[in-house]
């Protein structure tokens, strides 16, 4: 039994990138391992209700090839109300960023309450529903998701066509579609950049985009640009990868900054050889 969760992930995920996080939610008596796991991140867990009839959990499947199928039973997560959003949103200000994900109850409502704060958001619109499908977009900061998420919003496959569509709907929106072993594609109102993806030997891809998530919003909070933050969580992505679990398989940042290091030694042995030949 792992600690894990799309927003623990997340959390620990910028944690460990360097950046200073709350996490809020809802657990049952049982889910001491979540808010210890937290705690042991340096993440502030004042803001978790420990009411919750039981706490959220998973039964993850992982075939030979690395890739998961899970299998969720969403606990104390579907019991959070507006009043606790309420309590929570209390503490932030304008300018500050909210990470949010389909795993609790009430997202318009939060959107809602954050948007109305001036807080940016950043939503990774998973498990896909519905409800999300029918979400105002133009309040969101940051929308971070995969392809098949993307083809949920706007019926497209080709990834390019699912960033443009989505930013002809939301020009002031920011999407990051994230791709798998091909990388991903950013695009804004003016940009468009591709990340290719860091070939490693995949053991368990459980965490991967949820480490993704979490060091490129890391980066961003800290004024980097936005090519440079997807390199970096495209690293974190990938050893992530490497390990089994959810929240133990995060990197640390000096991890990710060693793996950086090897890979631009290991290109720029690859071009020397080029140029000698």
């Amino acid at each position: 039994m792992f600690p894990g969760g799309k927003g623990l992930n997340q959390s620990i995920a910028v944690a460990r990138a360097g950046s200073e996080i709350y996490h809020a939610g809802k657990v049952g008596q049982d889910g001491k391992i979540l808010t210890d796991a937290l705690n042991q991140d340096g993440i502030c867990v004042d803001l978790v209700s420990r009411s919750g009839s039981c706490t959220g959990h998973a039964v993850i499947q992982v075939n030979r090839h690395g890739n998961n199928c899970i299998l969720l039973h969403k606990g104390g997560n579907q019991e959070i109300t507006t009043n606790e959003i309420d309590t929570v949103l209390d503490h932030f200000s304008p300018g500050d960023i909210i990470i949010l994900q389909n795993e609790i109850s009430n997202i318009p409502y939060i959107i809602n309450k954050a948007s109305n704060k001036y807080m940016k958001i950043v939503l990774n619109p998973s498990p896909m529903n519905s409800t999300l499908k029918e979400l105002d977009l133009g309040k969101i900061s940051y929308l971070i998701l995969n392809e098949a998420e993307g083809e949920n919003y706007t019926g497209e496959l080709n990834p390019s066509r699912i960033v443009d569509s989505l930013l002809d709907r939301y020009p002031h929106l920011k999407v990051v579609l994230t791709l798998g072993k091909l990388g991903a594609l950013y695009g804004d109102e003016l940009n468009r950049i591709q990340q290719s993806a860091y070939q490693v030997d995949a053991v368990d891809t459980t965490a991967a985009g949820d480490t993704f998530l979490g060091y490129f919003i890391s980066r961003i909070s800290m004024g980097s640009t936005s090519w440079n933050a997807l390199r970096i969580a495209a690293l974190a992505a990938a050893l992530a990868a490497t390990k089994e679990g959810a929240a133990i398989s995060i990197p640390s940042w000096k991890d990710v900054m060693h793996f950086a290091s090897v890979r631009n030694k290991e290109r720029k042995g690859t071009r020397r050889k080029v140029m000698l030949a």
